[in-house]
């Protein structure tokens, strides 16, 4: 199909109805206009791309997960044209292996991005040298022991976010030894502990990609994982509100696509009064809003901590502060795996490893994908702005969104408080999880136009997390290519919160499959026990309901959090939970104390004498974090 621009393929463009505009799919023309309505339509889907040096239509277009696709002619045209000849790429066994030297990490992200083929099982690798800084090594625990040394787990997970322990609680149900090892001294330290909770609806991806497939199958399941592993869920619906009223087909045609097309079968398009009935605060310019109500939230790491702990409590094992520093390898099979606190011999080894996933592959002599990392900060508002909104609520707006990203939005959380972000920011520093002010003003900036409540004065702390896509920003999900018992769950990036309990039950499959083919047929686990029961929550309960529990212990009559009225009791019980984690920040992370409006400003100085007398150390013992984090050095006069 060729086709010339001329001035009036705007005016054409323009007149399009969305049922035309539907099966046309999406043109974008460079260096020429395009109106800005058809521009943020086209932005949903798309299939051919305009090229002004050539004149024509070419066979480029963006696949399921909006990754632009160019041929293979085009593609070292255009890296000629942008790297002067230094950056290559040749293909090889289901691989696009970049090379060469470039002096920006943008630059690096944007030659591997071009390089996407577009065919589900080729994967970019990017072998480019960044010449601009140096690329900092995995941090280690300062921990080395020989705890380790010499096991022989049917099952190695590497990785203690949301994917190792979603995945490490489903083999569980079966008669094996299961190890996962994690190098941080807690779970869910990385970006299963550092994202906004938002379970998706799936309205964002087209049909095609594993993302789409899980995210689905994932959002129907998610009530009942909650309600096994005791974890707070909310299915609060999610808003998009648009402010020109002229934009109201498109969206209705593109709602249209993803109920009858992509299955996201909730999508609708609801009118002023509906959007300002259910959520009366927001901006007032909103004429309508596209929604779905099957969108919901959880708390990250609370999950993740549940997941883990109710894995234990059917025989899997976990070591926390155990990193992975190499593998032997032989015959394309994984022998050994050395860590930091000894070698271990699995028989199956799970790469659940985030940032570090294609780090794993590369040991284990079957790197065929590459990470790059993405990160995204996030703003925590005080309870009172909760009051505001109740749902997920985000403005789109007519520019179109840098990267891979919805540019953000406001949550209302499990526990009342109000969540606004992300952003997306490419990195090439894997744990660099500093929070820079630019990106808390980008992600207000562009909310504050979905109601005028927000302030940045009710902000009560913030973080930043580190995602972890590939280049084809879709999930791999399969075993190794060259190394024939490892299991990859890589790539793993939003909506992996949503999609790990489903993953995780085709990861138990494809595990079985594996141990199979080595002779080993588990036996089903009869003892396996789905239930987890949670930590009590005052705060939660009846004014009856308290009176009881103290009567039974009256430690939960001691208040120690006053801000999210956290007992002893109750902290007492986190450091007695079956991963106990004791620091600050393990106990706030599993009863929230100190999660409150003072940061623990009042209750963290009561907290570690809890944890000291638990432990019977001396305060100065008692750490906010890992062993480094030190918060007492010592008496500050001498004498009794």
């Amino acid at each position: 199909m060729l086709c010339r621009y001329s001035a009036q393929q705007e005016t054409v463009f323009s007149t399009l109805n969305p049922i035309h505009i539907t099966t046309f799919c999406r043109i974008t023309v460079k260096k020429e206009k395009v109106s800005k309505i058809n521009k943020l339509y086209f932005d949903f889907s798309c299939n051919l791309v305009y090229d002004y040096y050539i004149g024509v239509l070419l066979p480029c277009y963006y696949n399921y997960c909006g990754v632009f696709i160019m041929n293979e002619r085009l593609l070292r045209r255009k890296l000629n044209e942008r790297y002067g000849g230094k950056i290559q790429f040749t293909d090889k066994n289901r691989m696009r292996v970049m090379t060469g030297e470039w002096n920006t990490w943008d630059g690096i992200v944007e030659a591997c991005q071009m390089a996407v083929t577009g065919k589900k099982d080729v994967h970019v690798v990017n072998n480019i040298r960044f010449t601009g800084a140096k690329i900092p090594e995995m941090r280690l625990p300062s921990l080395s022991d020989n705890a380790l040394d010499g096991k022989t787990p049917d099952v190695l997970i590497i990785g203690g976010g949301i994917s190792g322990v979603s995945i490490a609680r489903e083999l569980s149900k079966w008669k094996l030894d299961i190890l996962l090892v994690e190098k941080e001294c807690d779970l869910a330290l990385g970006a299963s502990g550092r994202n906004d909770g938002e379970v998706h609806p799936g309205v964002d991806l087209s049909k095609g990609s594993l993302k789409q497939h899980y995210v689905l199958w994932g959002n129907k399941v998610y009530g009942d994982v909650c309600r096994d592993l005791g974890v707070p869920f909310s299915r609060c619906g999610q808003y998009v509100g648009f402010t020109k009223k002229e934009l109201k087909p498109f969206v209705e045609a593109y709602a249209a696509k993803r109920r009858l097309v992509d299955g996201v079968v909730d999508t609708k398009v609801i009118s002023k009064e509906e959007l300002f009935s259910a959520e009366p605060n927001l901006n007032k310019d909103f004429e309508f809003a596209l929604y779905n109500p099957s969108a919901g939230c959880v708390c990250p790491y609370s999950l993740t901590i549940a997941y883990a702990e109710n894995a234990v409590q059917n025989g899997a094992k976990i070591s926390l502060n155990t990193a992975v520093v190499s593998m032997e390898t032989k015959n394309g099979e994984i022998i050994s795996v050395k860590t930091n606190r000894g070698t271990v011999y699995p028989k199956i080894v799970i790469n659940a490893a985030g940032v570090f996933a294609d780090d794993v592959a590369e040991m284990a002599g079957d790197r065929f994908y590459s990470i790059h990392p993405r990160r995204g900060t996030n703003s925590i508002l005080d309870t009172k702005a909760g009051a505001f909104i109740h749902s997920v609520v985000t403005i789109k707006t007519l520019q179109k969104s840098a990267g891979h990203t919805k540019g953000g939005g406001i949550l209302h959380t499990v526990h009342h408080n109000l969540l606004v972000g992300p952003d997306a920011v490419e990195t090439f520093e894997k744990e660099n999880t500093a929070t820079n002010p630019e990106s808390i003003t980008n992600v207000f900036n562009k909310q504050q136009g979905a109601t005028e409540k927000l302030r940045r004065s009710d902000i009560i702390t913030y973080f930043t997390g580190v995602r972890a896509p590939s280049f084809e920003e879709d999930f791999i999900i399969e075993r190794g290519r060259e190394t024939h018992n490892l299991i990859h769950c890589a790539a793993i990036q939003s909506p992996g919160l949503t999609t790990a309990p489903v993953v995780a039950l085709d990861i138990e499959k494809l595990t079985l499959q594996a141990l199979y083919c080595y002779g080993i047929k588990p036996e089903r686990n009869n003892s396996f026990n789905p239930h987890r029961n949670p930590i009590p929550h005052l705060r939660d309960m009846s004014v009856k309901e308290r009176a009881a529990l103290i009567k039974k212990n009256p430690d939960y009559g001691e208040i120690v959090c006053r801000c999210e009225e956290i007992s002893r009791g109750e902290i007492l019980d986190a450091l007695r939970s079956p991963i106990c984690v004791p620091t600050v920040d393990g106990v706030k992370k599993r009863v929230r104390a100190g999660m409150g409006r003072c940061q623990g400003g009042f209750c963290s100085p009561v907290v570690m004498k809890i944890i000291a007398e638990f432990l019977g150390v001396p305060l100065s013992e008692v750490r906010k974090s890992n062993s480094e984090s030190v918060i007492v050095f010592g008496e500050t006069k001498e004498g009794k």
